[in-house]
């Protein structure tokens, strides 16, 4: 499959601050690159190099084979973009801001406008000043603006800020059928893994401005840990039966409403196999109140990534 975004290499730093650290991204035709990292990450720094808004300090980026640098403005006639806040004419409507856009795209087909306003659900608002629509529709209009020209590569920094529940269900499956039906690549950066894996191919995540993480968008759930929970009347007497059985078993981390937290275990056998853990209890004179497998949520191993690869979480 073709290479259509890639960077070796890329650097940039501001001082003594390393915004973005040695980043080597390979994102092939057709694919949704889900862009993932706290607040000051790295994401929009990446996105604005592979613009060529600023100079790396060092390394390389690439569009469809063809190197970022100074003179490379032909680059980005097939690329559309949100970078941070997208700006329009605020006395203008809708309409005549995407028909500026249009103009300014070299798109000689009139209807795109229509098409786009249709597929961001702005009909309503077509003929509206921008001054006067809600934070959601100024961002569907500056997704509107990044889509009229059916772009080939899509940077997308933060895409859904503003949007309502609806509306990022709406943009999630127009990226969809963009990369499946039109082969669009899509770079989509955002904070919150929850949202990225619902739309991405392959997720990678970047703390510190290094990727510490890439993950197969397919195989993210077989990546969550998984824990059996416990709990008891005598959960010493549980604790101890099972220990001596050969299970590793911890008491959970307390927290404020919980006076006295329940057991865990990890072991395979027994997450695998929880009725098994009850009939033993059950036999030993343990039986238990509480037997439940519960799976590690999206954000704790966005979180557990960072710290793993020594990222500071605070």
């Amino acid at each position: 499959m073709i290479e259509v975004i890639r960077t070796i290499n890329l650097t940039k730093i501001y001082g003594k601050v390393y915004a973005v650290d040695d980043l080597n991204l390979s994102i092939k035709q057709g694919e949704i690159y889900g862009f993932l990292g706290l607040n000051g990450a790295g994401k929009t720094t990446t996105i604005k190099m592979l613009l060529g808004m600023i100079t790396p300090t060092s390394g390389q980026c690439y569009l469809q084979g063809k190197r970022i640098g100074r003179g490379s403005v032909g680059i980005w006639n097939d690329v559309g973009y949100i970078v941070e806040t997208p700006y329009s004419y605020p006395e203008l409507t809708i309409e005549e801001n995407l028909e500026i856009v249009r103009r300014l795209r070299g798109v000689e087909d009139r209807c795109c406008v229509d098409w786009i306003i249709e597929k961001l659900k702005l009909g309503d608002y077509r003929s509206k000043r921008v001054k006067h629509l809600s934070l959601g529709n100024a961002q569907r209009l500056g997704i509107a603006k990044a889509i009229i020209h059916r772009p080939k590569i899509l940077l997308l920094d933060e895409p859904t800020n503003g949007l309502d529940p609806a509306g990022i269900v709406e943009v999630r499956r127009l990226l969809v059928d963009l990369a499946q039906n039109e082969g669009t690549t899509v770079l989509i950066s955002s904070h919150k893994l929850d949202e990225i894996s619902k739309v991405a191919t392959n997720i990678g995540i970047i703390h510190g401005g290094r990727l510490i993480k890439e993950i197969d968008g397919r195989q993210l759930q077989n990546q969550l840990k998984k824990v059996l929970i416990l709990d008891g009347r005598d959960k010493e007497g549980m604790r101890l039966v099972l220990s001596q059985a050969g299970y590793d078993v911890s008491i959970k981390d307390r927290s404020l409403e919980e006076e006295s937290p329940p057991l865990e275990i990890y072991d395979k056998d027994a997450i695998d196999a929880p009725e098994k853990i009850a009939e033993f209890l059950v036999n030993a004179g343990y039986p238990p109140t509480l037997l439940k497998v519960e799976k590690e949520d999206l954000e704790m191993y966005f979180l557990r990534m960072i710290g793993e690869n020594g990222g500071d979480l605070e």
